[in-house]
């Protein structure tokens, strides 16, 4: 996008309910595919919005641009009001520079599937790192924040435990709580609960919701697991084509979709399960 395209664009969001994480008109393409397309979604501070969808329909898109892994074609990302995008420069905005993107990206957090956990520090360490290296935290503060949030998520006993030794579930414990150590307003989780036992969903479930309740988190979530959406989620969007094609809560969209989309797509999901 050129100066000129921008100018619709505020510097800043303002007033009062000011969204924690807002997409404006936000578009997405590699040559003549369009993964989104010009795609509005606000997200309040506080809430819990899960994006549901076929493969390729621009949901896990969502999270990377937001984690600043993918650049934008059109329209603007706002993050707490501010945008992530792009910066203010003069009387309008201007494509962000590294350090406006490192400055905002320090909002957000994110889970992914796989863990990615440091294979050769403890549970322990691997909570500290960020807040050492990234925020400046002396080591005696980085313990005591981990500490805390590993106790939170239940991992206070494996805490001196290598990733090795941990199941499945007690890594992706310990990857929240990574996370979380570094204070973010947003937190993203991309598939966290796919590569778990059906067993252990529900105290990711759980771990997650005591989040939420002791940190007033704003989270966007990405999963195929159409329980874990209905469990966790305050809104539920369905994503097609690079674009919203129905949100509500969870009883609305699973109980009673409206789109004819919506309801192939959930149908075929049942069918699956």
């Amino acid at each position: 996008m050129n100066a000129q395209d921008l100018s619709a664009f505020p510097m800043a969001l303002q007033g009062d309910n000011v969204p924690m994480v807002s997409f404006k008109n936000v578009t997405k393409s590699y040559g003549s595919l369009v993964v989104l397309d010009a795609l509005d979604l606000d997200v309040a501070e506080g809430e819990m919005v899960t994006i549901i969808g076929p493969s390729g329909s621009g949901k896990t898109t969502v999270l990377r641009m937001l984690m600043t892994l993918e650049t934008i074609n059109e329209g603007v990302i706002y993050v707490d009001g501010e945008p992530l995008t792009h910066m203010p420069n003069g009387n309008g905005l201007v494509p962000a520079n590294r350090s406006h993107l490192r400055k905002m990206r320090s909002k957000i957090g994110m889970c992914f599937q796989h863990f990615n956990l440091f294979p050769h520090m403890t549970a322990l360490e691997n909570c500290m790192e960020g807040p050492v290296h990234v925020l400046g935290l002396s080591k005696k503060e980085a313990r005591e924040r981990s500490e805390e949030l590993l106790a939170l998520v239940g991992m206070a006993e494996k805490r001196d435990q290598h990733p090795s030794r941990l199941s499945g579930g007690q890594q992706q414990r310990v990857a929240i709580a990574r996370a979380m150590a570094m204070r973010p307003k947003v937190m993203l989780f991309d598939e966290v609960t796919s590569a778990l036992d059906p067993e252990v969903i529900g105290e990711v479930t759980n771990v997650i919701r005591k989040l939420v309740a002791e940190h007033n988190l704003t989270m966007l979530m990405v999963t195929h697991q159409m329980g874990f959406a209905k469990d966790i989620s305050d809104r539920v969007c369905f994503f097609y084509g690079g674009r919203i094609e129905e949100q509500g809560t969870p009883d609305e969209l699973f109980g009673n979709p409206r789109r004819e989309r919506t309801q192939q797509f959930l149908s075929a999901v049942k069918e699956a399960v």
